[in-house]
């Protein structure tokens, strides 16, 4: 041991001090370290970190594509509201325009009504009157019917008499003027 201790004493003193204590076999070390962490990235960056880059940019774009299309929604359900407004006001205008149309239909048919009831009235009047006229003329005949029979009696009564033929003319001439000349002509 001794032998070895003294072989240590003397690398110790043949060993002169160094910067850093750098040597080859140290850079070689960190060279091989530094192509193996290279290495480590790409391999890591292909299986791992592009498996990541590709799911954060689709998660990107579906945010974005979610994003406009929600914009879409909120503009078509802005289009709608105005739509629905519109109709909203129009709706207003629209049912006046029926009352108003219906009102004019009320009262063509309320005109219509009155016309044909004062056509039914006029038929009535008229009919009514036709039916005085007949009774009118009925009785116009009964009177003549007893004028004719009224006559006969007096004819007869002049032939019980055997009045002359002045007396029956006068008496002839007095009852046509009781009768009428108006009422014997027509």
């Amino acid at each position: 041991m001794s032998i070895l201790a003294a072989q240590m004493a003397l690398t110790a003193v043949e060993m002169k001090p160094r910067l850093f204590d750098l040597d080859f076999q140290l850079l070689q070390d960190a060279v091989l370290m530094i192509i193996a962490v290279f290495a480590l990235f790409l391999i890591a960056s292909h299986f791992l970190f592009n498996p990541v880059r590709n799911m954060l940019q689709s998660r990107q774009d579906r945010i974005k594509n979610e994003l406009d299309s929600a914009a879409a929604d909120m503009e078509e359900a802005r289009a709608l509201k105005e739509e629905y407004e519109a109709k909203l006001r129009d709706i207003d205008k629209e049912a006046e325009a029926i009352l108003g149309e219906a009102r004019k239909k009320a009262l063509a048919n309320e005109n219509k009504i009155v016309a044909e009831a004062k056509e039914e009235a006029a038929r009535i009047v008229e009919r009514a009157g036709v039916e005085a006229e007949l009774e009118k003329s009925k009785a116009v005949d009964e009177v003549k019917r007893e004028m004719v029979v009224l006559a006969s009696l007096m004819a007869g009564k002049v032939v019980n008499a055997a009045i002359d033929t002045t007396v029956q003319d006068s008496l002839v001439e007095e009852t046509l003027k009781e009768i009428g000349e108006g009422t014997w002509l027509s």
